[in-house]
């Protein structure tokens, strides 16, 4: 059942919550509420990752739709990344709001992205309907990153409105309807600091390179405000 007035939006879970997410937050749907929801709103949770999916006859109930980040490839063959891949599709075509990843992927040609990096806005960029709430772009943007792979090259009809000295694809918009991001602006500077342990735990990463990523985190702080007008 829908409240008249009230807006509705799902978040696709494409990851599964970490211990320490658990514990402190609850799980990461709390987390992502915290960083893009505001009052007067209805959040539903799917956990694509596990298969859970909103039916077809559902998705015109909702006003909008985030796709959280994975540690799965996107370029991946799995039955879920792959029915994600086509609900998404299905999404666009019906002009519903997504906030999300897509086009060409592959692993970064550099290496490993984490910590806190600053990204540089496109001026004089197509502005679409995520951004109206903001009454002025900043020229650029500090975002938590922490991912290996990268776009190579972004959906066709795709804008790049946002850079880095990392990759040329930070930030990219389709019409409308559709905003599509890099890093991970859901995240507080403690959820990256876990991450960091897990993956050098793991030898993901190397000692030198965590300890890089954490004194980035020290001498500056994320831009959270913005997200909640989006």
């Amino acid at each position: 059942m829908r409240i008249e007035g009230e807006k509705r939006y799902a978040l696709l879970l494409a990851a599964r919550d970490s211990d320490y997410v658990k514990k402190v937050y609850g799980g990461y749907f709390n987390v992502f509420v915290a960083a893009f929801g505001g009052g007067g709103e209805r959040w539903d949770l799917f956990r694509v990752v596990d298969g859970e999916f909103p039916s077809m006859n559902e998705l015109h109930n909702y006003d909008g739709f985030v796709v959280s980040g994975s540690p799965y490839d996107a370029y991946g063959d799995d039955s879920w990344i792959l029915e994600l891949c086509f609900l998404l599709q299905t999404l666009d075509a019906m002009q519903k709001k997504v906030l999300a990843f897509g086009g060409k992927v592959g692993k970064a040609y550099s290496g490993w992205d984490i910590g806190l990096r600053k990204v540089k806005i496109v001026k004089d960029f197509t502005s679409c309907s995520f951004l109206d709430g903001l009454d002025e772009f900043p020229p650029a943007l500090s975002i938590i990153e922490c991912h290996q792979d990268e776009v190579w090259e972004v959906p066709v009809g795709a804008e790049v409105i946002a850079f880095s000295d990392k990759t040329g694809v930070e930030m990219f918009a389709i019409g409308d309807n559709i905003l599509g991001i890099q890093g991970h602006p859901e995240y507080t500077k403690d959820i990256l600091n876990n991450l960091i342990d897990r993956l050098l735990t793991s030898d993901a990463i190397e000692k030198g390179f965590a300890e890089d990523a954490r004194l980035k985190l020290q001498v500056a702080e994320p831009d959270r405000k913005c997200w909640e007008r989006i």
